[in-house]
């Protein structure tokens, strides 16, 4: 590991300032991904400005029922709440199948949203990445790629997003709050927060040089409105996804009003399933129509030579788990 400095920020202006005196910094929280990273001589920051002190560890109620995490919430404390369980299971859930319950109790929920969307091949430095260094080539694309993308990825990098909770929140149409130097703030929602890779792999999110996430905004839970998170993996704990599904549903007289569905473990980013979702709207989820719409959504798949798998599992995970909350919420006609 190479030498660094240490910066402990007290407020969100000193961070900005840190950031800006120390070029090629990195905000430390958690630490979950960056510090693994660091070790593997994948990350070498100049610096490291510790955030984990700033006041951004409440869950606070908003008007109207929603809820505004506060970035620095950890992942085991936001999976307990009371209100994130009864409001928002899908979370807790995808929460609770992500990491090992030591890393939950430590990672944070900005930092969640900010690990790397990365491979193995990533993560070895005597293999070509583009993503680790543009230009170089992605091994993974004629090599190993069984765990890889089918859907938006690009010559350039083929790795798929291992956060579940983001999966999650782009069902819940979730926003991320983000402080700039100069005391600018913006919103992006989570669905646009995660980029797909195009040309330039190694860049995975839209968030600017120095900006920092201060909280996630969760919006207040339709009355009536059911939802799931499912993931299938190779082993049934501390593995990302190979495929799963986050399915928010609402049923009017047993059709439906509304439904949000987002993949993960087969794009660069959490993949909000906006085909599948127009084809159900105002339809009553009968079997063969919730097959068509997730089969309509995931015609964009180009999968791999060794990742054809992904799309019938995908499809099979989306189709039984609103199958099963069209069951809970009452008969379909």
């Amino acid at each position: 590991m190479k030498p660094f400095a240490y910066v402990r920020a007290t407020t969100l202006e000193e961070a900005a300032d840190a950031y800006a005196a120390h070029p090629g910094s990195r905000y430390l929280a958690g630490g979950t991904n960056l510090v693994d990273l660091m070790k593997l001589g994948i990350e070498a920051p100049g610096a490291l400005i510790d955030i984990s002190r700033l006041p951004m560890e409440e869950i606070g109620e908003l008007p109207g029922g929603g809820l505004r995490v506060g970035a620095n919430v950890r992942n085991s404390d936001l999976a307990a709440d009371p209100r994130v369980r009864e409001r928002y299971p899908l979370l807790s859930q995808a929460l609770l199948s992500g990491a090992s319950g030591q890393l939950r109790n430590v990672a944070t929920t900005g930092g969640n949203l900010l690990q790397r969307t990365r491979c193995g091949y990533f993560q070895d430095l005597s293999k070509p990445c583009n993503k680790r260094e543009p230009g170089s080539g992605c091994g993974a694309r004629e090599g190993i790629h069984r765990d890889h993308a089918v859907l938006g990825h690009s010559e350039q990098c083929i790795a798929t997003q291992p956060s579940d909770m983001a999966v999650a929140l782009a069902a819940l149409d979730a926003e991320v709050e983000l402080y700039g130097g100069g005391g600018t703030t913006r919103t992006v929602a989570v669905t646009e927060f995660h980029r797909l890779p195009g040309d330039h792999p190694e860049q995975d999110t839209v968030i600017r040089p120095g900006e920092i996430i201060t909280a996630v905004v969760l919006p207040a839970a339709a009355p009536g409105a059911v939802s799931l998170y499912r993931k299938a993996r190779e082993r049934t704990s501390y593995a990302f996804a190979l495929a799963s599904v986050a399915v928010l549903l609402d049923l009017d007289d047993g059709r439906v009003r509304r439904v949000a569905l987002a993949f993960g473990g087969l794009a660069h980013r959490p993949w909000r399933a906006t085909t599948a979702e127009a084809r159900l709207t105002g339809a009553a989820p009968q079997p063969d129509t919730v097959r068509a719409a997730v089969e309509a959504e995931l015609a964009q798949a180009r999968p791999l030579r060794d990742n054809a798998y992904k799309v019938p599992l995908a499809r099979n995970l989306a189709c039984q788990a609103i199958a099963a909350l069209a069951h809970s919420a009452g008969p379909v006609p």
